[in-house]
């Protein structure tokens, strides 16, 4: 099967999110499974390109009242092609949607569809036929419109897949404004009440893709709801019949117990020792008091209302503030976002020894307290996929979460299922459900290293890998282009 991923990022050339890292792993997943995979990207000029080949071809596109030249950098990494396209709308930038995660550059309505539409004309000009054309997120939400726009037989077959990452991003900007991109409009692309109509990038994906994912089966269920949909809860409804979720994988290599470049202790299911070692480590070197009877509980997210802080944070006494002085627990915090919430944070950390706070981004902590902690903590009002409770499995961390998207597929609640279970799961958003899972993990810890070793194992036995995912996608690619014509 031929696969044509088109994304804005993806690693190892360029990131700012998680998407790039699906981005990334699927394609390489897939093409392990020996499908033939291709992935557009656009090129930032951050990229190192001194192994890359140029592929000679260059296409002019109509936008801005004129037409503009692009052309193409070609590297294989991973069985994967990768092809990127060059032009200074891209490359003479100093970020990837914006100079900040603050400051959208004002014209990526024509940045992107300068990359929707550069999609068919490389095709046509590599002579290569997908099969399908994997489109993410909303800055590639015009391709599936100009592929059913597309009146060639070259493409005769060819379907389209959209997937959503984050509902909450949707590329909205001014009808006007479409007029530079020289698309012909579809009263489709819009979304709104009459007189305040925009055009909607990711919307345009949604009706015209032969297929929608998502990131996790509970998250294809939410946002059919009002609470969750975005304002588009009723076009997912509509097309609930093609919409599906698949959870994502993690990269075994980099978070693996038993090799983690950032922890001494290795450990694994056969051999759970170097987790207790690991947890003293860290418990020393966060500044807590070495004590393996006290369970470590640990949050490494960003600082935003998104991921529970707010309810945790609200009120005198706080959630947080109930827990580390009325129960026996330690807890890191690392991470960093919203300042009122750091000052809060900063300031109760300053008060309870058993609290370490971290305002900081580092990848080396991250891995070294998702190794040594007991309990992994996510309040999240919402959370697509989330990877953090996929990261806590792995390393045997108990993860304590909200039952929302991908937490709810990915975790098994204990006290539901005490044989099979691998987490704690509560359902409302509120201080009291977040302290009240607390007590429940708490409750667990009280029964013993023997059943908590076990659930440990039962959480390191859990299948996170992007095998597992990327036969799910083929699993669609298949029941979209059964029949096409060879």
């Amino acid at each position: 099967m031929k696969i044509l991923m088109v994304s804005s990022e993806s690693v190892p050339f360029s990131k700012s999110g998680g998407l790039a890292d699906v981005v990334g792993a699927l394609s390489t997943a897939l093409s392990d499974l020996q499908a033939e995979v291709h992935v557009l990207l656009p090129w930032y000029g951050s990229a190192d390109t001194s192994d890359f080949v140029d592929s000679k071809l260059s296409l002019h596109l109509d936008l801005l009242g004129k037409q503009e030249t692009v052309t193409f950098l070609e590297k294989k990494l991973d069985g994967v092609l990768y092809h990127f396209l060059c032009h200074p709308m891209f490359s003479a930038r100093e970020g990837i949607y914006g100079d900040t995660s603050f400051t959208p550059y004002m014209d990526n309505l024509e940045r992107y569809s300068l990359l929707n539409k550069a999609v068919l004309p490389l095709c046509r000009e590599l002579d290569w036929k997908p099969d399908v054309i994997h489109c993410h997120d909303w800055t590639c939400g015009f391709v599936p419109y100009l592929l059913k726009a597309d009146t060639s037989s070259f493409f005769a077959g060819t379907k389209s897949v959209m997937t959503i990452h984050n509902l909450a991003f949707q590329g909205e900007y001014s009808r006007l404004q479409l007029l530079n991109t020289a698309i012909e409009a579809d009263e489709r692309m819009f979304h709104g009440p009459a007189p305040e109509k925009r055009t909607n990038m990711l919307k345009t994906g949604l009706e015209f893709a032969d297929a929608i994912t998502t990131v996790s089966p509970t998250y294809a269920k939410e946002i059919q709801s009002e609470e969750y949909g975005c304002n588009l809860e009723q076009l997912l409804t509509r097309r609930s019949e093609v919409l599906s979720g698949i959870i994502n994988g993690i990269d075994y290599q980099e978070w693996n117990p038993g090799t983690d470049i950032f922890i001494d202790d290795h450990y694994s299911q056969d051999d759970l020792s170097g987790k207790d070692r690991t947890k003293a480590s860290i418990q020393k070197e966060f500044g807590l008091t070495v004590d393996p009877s006290l369970p470590l509980f640990s949050m490494i997210s960003r600082i935003a209302d998104q991921k529970g802080f707010v309810e945790l944070l609200a009120g005198s006494p706080c959630a947080l503030e109930k827990m580390v002085r009325d129960l026996p627990l330690q807890m890191i915090i690392i991470g960093t976002g919203e300042q009122s919430l750091e000052d809060k944070l900063v300031e109760l950390g300053k008060r309870y020894d058993n609290l370490s706070v971290n305002i900081l981004f580092s990848n080396r902590f991250a891995h070294r307290a998702e190794a040594g902690s007991d309990f992994f903590l996510m309040p999240s009002k919402y959370e697509p996929c989330g990877l953090n409770q996929l990261y806590s499995l792995r390393y045997g961390t108990i993860p304590v979460a909200r039952r929302t998207g991908g937490l709810a597929d990915s975790i098994i609640d204990l006290d539901e299922h005490p044989k099979t279970g691998t987490g704690i799961l509560f359902s409302s958003m509120t201080a009291d459900a977040i302290l009240e899972a607390t007590q429940r993990a708490l409750t667990w810890w009280q029964k013993g290293i023997p059943t908590i070793s076990d659930i440990r194992i039962r959480c390191m036995q859990w299948d996170s890998t992007w095998i597992r995912s990327a036969r799910s996608y083929l699993s669609i690619y298949e029941n979209n282009t059964e029949g096409r014509k060879k």
